[in-house]
């Protein structure tokens, strides 16, 4: 019988699938990134994120679930200023964390493009 709609497929993530490599890697390098909880302050204080769409949580989270199409841009928006270094409450240093993903990004990607 036709509805008129569709129930599109779940967005569920099985986190107990995911390659976390990546993000081991990064707290090898930064482990600070671990003490992170997720509290937006580093989002709100973003001087990059009031003309356009940025967000350290997002692409921390994003990085975490090892979903990095279209992170490598997102994070190259970042200028690295500090303003979220200095709000964050649990001393997370950001612009390590997001210096250290570009780089792990790049590698990546590197390794990818010549397979």
């Amino acid at each position: 019988m036709d509805w008129g709609y569709e129930i599109s497929k779940t967005r569920g993530i099985d986190l107990d699938m995911v390659d976390t490599s990546l993000f081991e890697k990064l707290v090898k390098k930064v482990p600070s990134a671990t003490k992170c909880i997720q509290c937006g302050t580093c989002s709100a204080t973003c001087t990059a994120s009031n003309p356009i769409p940025f967000s350290f949580r997002h692409c921390q989270i994003m990085f975490r679930r090892g979903q990095f199409e279209n992170l490598s841009a997102e994070l190259d928006t970042c200028m690295l200023c500090g303003k979220c270094s200095l709000a964050c409450p649990q001393g997370v240093n950001t612009r390590a964390v997001i210096s250290t993903m570009r780089l792990l990004l790049t590698d990546m990607n590197d390794i990818n493009f010549n397979l």
